[in-house]
């Protein structure tokens, strides 16, 4: 991991106050996580990215050392948080890079802020609500509350492809210690899942005019393949890259893929 590891306490109106991580040189790449939302999602490919770029990282509000703040927790909330990073660290525009619930957010500020998205990428994500996720979301914000361990723990097994979790089960002793047990903790997931579940930019994705790469696993079980397609067709010109599996987490278990792919299309973007 590069050694100019660098962090920033940022206080927003709300209170909140985000735990970010900046590191590298290069062109500014800002990595946003998922509905886990923590900065450490990214720690494997650190090493490949900050070879070739300044990347910035956040604990969304609420996760990890990030503190909750009072404002509701939407995705335009959200992509306002990141705008507010950038904006803290003088970043006047910058390659965002979302995955899944991370992809709703870059897609929000590349709309609500534009000036700040040089171009984007958006990984294992989607641009409008449909039954597959409806009923998937449902079933999982229903054991969150009757049996947070389970929530956890089985997460982990849809995110992850099969070959890699079985030669990595530190990923599913690392889901046992981080499971939200608290319901103090259970009310941050749920208001991140209804947040992603009412986000719907289907309408609006292709004014979106910066270069845009989309990434998705064709073994996805959580955000599905299908999704990315259709994602893609909206966002005329974009360039739409599957790969043949690595399950939801692909930007770990298909890393060397996942960094290569990103940082080709970076280079012809700079």
């Amino acid at each position: 991991m590069s050694q100019n590891l660098q962090t920033h306490d940022i206080t927003l109106p709300d209170g909140a106050c985000l735990k970010v991580f900046t590191q590298g040189a290069g062109t500014p790449l800002l990595l946003i996580s998922g509905l886990g939302g923590a900065a450490a999602f990214w720690n494997p490919c650190l090493p490949a990215l900050t070879a070739k770029h300044q990347v910035i990282r956040l604990d969304q509000r609420g996760i990890g050392a990030s503190t909750r703040g009072t404002a509701p927790v939407t995705i335009d909330q959200l992509a306002d948080d990141c705008i507010a990073v950038l904006d803290h660290l003088g970043i006047q525009s910058a390659i965002i890079l979302g995955h899944s619930t991370g992809g709703c957010i870059t897609q929000a500020i590349a709309l609500r802020s534009p000036q700040h998205a040089k171009a984007c990428v958006l990984t294992g994500t989607w641009t409008k609500p449909n039954r597959y996720m409806q009923e998937l979301f449902k079933l999982r914000k229903g054991l969150l509350r009757s049996d947070p361990m389970a929530y956890a723990v089985s997460a982990t097994f849809y995110s992850h492809e099969p070959s890699w979790l079985n030669a990595n089960w530190g990923a599913l002793d690392a889901s046992r210690a981080a499971a939200p047990l608290s319901t103090t903790a259970q009310d941050i997931v749920a208001e991140r899942i209804d947040a992603i579940m009412a986000f719907d930019r289907s309408a609006d994705v292709a004014r979106i005019k910066v270069p845009v790469l989309n990434i998705g696993a064709r073994d996805d079980l959580i955000v599905p393949a299908f999704l990315q397609e259709e994602l893609a067709a909206l966002m005329h010109g974009s360039t739409l890259h599957l790969l043949e599996d690595g399950g939801h987490f692909f930007p770990v278990t298909r890393l060397a893929g996942f960094t290569g792919a990103v940082l080709n299309w970076a280079a012809k973007v700079h």
